[in-house]
C-alpha cells in the first residue's frame, strides 16, 4: 500500500514525505526533477506533472491513498481535475486534498475560486476524501524578513480582521496523520472538511507588536495598501499572480481568516499537543537570521 504525495518538492510536500516516513509509511513522490530533490531512504521517486497525463497514470498505478497538493499556477484547476479523473480511473478513492480556508468565501480570489471548484469535484464524484482547509501560512513571512528587520516594517495587509495563521509545519504533520487515518481504515471513509489555523487570531498591529517583542524594538505595521502590495510583488512574480494576491489581501481586509468554534480544540487534540504560536516562530526565525 502505498501513498502518492503530490507537490513533493516544495516545502509542504517535503514536510509531508518526512512525516510519513517517519511514522513507516510507503511513500511516492511525484516530481518534475528528481535530481533537484532529495528524499529520505526508500521513497520511491516518481518523475512527472501534474499535466502530464501518461506520468500521472504510472505515478497512479498501485497508488492506495493521494495527497493533492498543487500550487498556485494559471493553470492550477486543471491540473487537479486532471489528477483527480485519473485518480478516479486507477481505483483510487483515499485522498486528502490541500484546499484554502474560506475558498467558500473569497470566490472573487481565483486560486480560491480554483480549490473551491476542486472541492465540489470531490464531493459530486463521491470521493473518500479529507479536505485540509489551511489559514494563511506564518512560512509567508520569511518573504519579508529582511524588510522587518532592515527597515522597522511589517509591510504584509492583513488589516484588523484577524488572521489565525499555521506553521506549515504543523499542517504537514496533520496532512500526514490525515493520510494514514485514510490509508489504514478497513474501508472508504466519509469526505471530511478541517480547517488548519493557528492557536491566535492576528492583526496586522499585533503581528507588528510580536516582532517589536522579539526584536527589542519598534516594528510598525504598514498599513492596508493592497494597491501598493500589488505593485511590489510585480517585482518577483507575474502580473496576473500579483493581482490574485492583491484580491486575497482585499478579503483579508473585509473577512479575515478566523477560525470556527472548536478548530483549535480539534486540531489540538488531532496533533495531541499545542499548535505553533506565530510568536514562537518569530524567535525561531530572529533567533537564525
Amino acid at each position: 500500500m502505498t501513498i502518492l504525495i503530490t507537490g513533493a518538492s516544495g516545502a509542504i510536500g517535503r514536510q509531508v514525505v518526512q512525516q510519513l516516513v517517519d511514522r513507516g509509511a510507503a511513500v511516492r513522490a511525484l516530481v518534475r526533477d528528481p535530481a533537484k530533490t532529495q528524499f529520505p531512504a526508500g521513497v520511491e521517486v516518481v518523475q512527472g506533472d501534474l499535466l502530464d497525463v501518461e506520468s500521472l497514470r504510472r505515478a497512479l498505478a498501485g497508488t492506495s491513498t493521494l495527497f493533492l497538493l498543487n500550487g498556485v499556477v494559471p493553470d492550477e484547476f486543471t491540473q487537479a481535475l486532471v489528477t483527480l479523473n485519473l485518480a478516479r480511473d486507477a481505483g483510487i478513492d483515499r485522498i486528502v486534498y490541500l484546499s484554502v480556508i474560506h475558498s467558500d468565501k473569497y470566490l472573487n480570489v481565483p486560486h480560491f475560486a480554483g480549490k473551491f471548484g476542486v472541492e465540489r469535484m470531490l464531493e459530486q464524484m463521491g470521493f473518500g476524501a479529507t479536505i485540509l482547509r489551511p489559514a494563511y501560512f506564518m512560512q509567508n513571512d520569511l518573504t519579508v524578513k529582511d524588510v522587518i528587520t532592515g527597515y522597522g516594517v511589517y509591510p504584509m495587509p492583513i488589516g484588523s480582521k484577524g488572521l489565525a495563521m499555521i506553521d506549515t509545519r504543523d499542517i504537514a504533520e496533520i496532512a500526514a496523520l490525515e493520510l494514514l487515518r485514510r490509508e489504514q481504515a478497513p474501508g472508504s471513509l466519509p469526505l471530511s472538511r478541517i480547517n488548519l489555523v493557528g492557536p491566535d487570531a492576528l492583526t496586522g498591529s499585533d503581528v507588528a507588536g510580536i516582532w517589536s517583542d522579539v526584536l527589542g524594538r519598534p516594528i510598525n505595521y504598514g498599513g492596508d495598501d493592497t494597491a501598493g502590495f500589488e505593485k511590489n510583488l510585480l517585482n518577483f512574480m507575474p502580473g496576473w499572480m500579483a493581482y490574485d494576491m492583491r484580491l486575497m489581501s482585499e478579503r483579508f481586509l473585509t473577512e479575515g481568516m478566523n477560525p470556527d468554534a472548536g478548530d483549535v480544540e480539534r486540531l489540538t487534540t488531532l496533533l495531541g499537543r499545542p499548535l505553533r504560536s506565530y510568536r514562537a516562530f518569530v524567535a525561531e526565525t530572529s533567533a537564525s537570521a
